[in-house]
């Protein structure tokens, strides 16, 4: 890429809209994976009993696994969410700014 196409899209108010909105979006999604994570973490340090109990009288599963599970499934489902944001907009607005700068 030319120094000048670069500095056109440097410059063009949609690139720094994009690279705002794409920022936001990754530090809240990773924000929330953080607090459940962190959370879980704090659970198992301070009240482990809690997470040792068993789902009802006779499984063997304690609520912990689930919850564990739950954290897990959240990290794809998230992930997922901004791929799909990621394609449906910040790809169209970055052909966008590519289109505009080759003018």
């Amino acid at each position: 890429m030319s120094a000048e196409l670069y500095e056109r899209v440097k410059n063009n108010p949609k690139f720094h809209q994009l690279t705002s909105r794409r920022s936001r979006l990754a530090w809240g999604l990773s924000s929330i994976i953080l607090l459940m994570y962190f959370s879980f973490i704090m659970l198992i340090a301070f009240v482990p009993e809690f997470l040792g109990q068993p789902i009802n009288e006779t499984s063997l599963i304690t609520i912990g696994i689930p919850i564990g599970v739950f954290i897990i499934i959240m990290a794809f489902v998230l992930t997922g969410i901004y791929v799909r944001k990621a394609n449906k907009d910040f790809d169209r607005i970055n052909q966008e700014i590519i289109d505009e700068a080759q003018k």
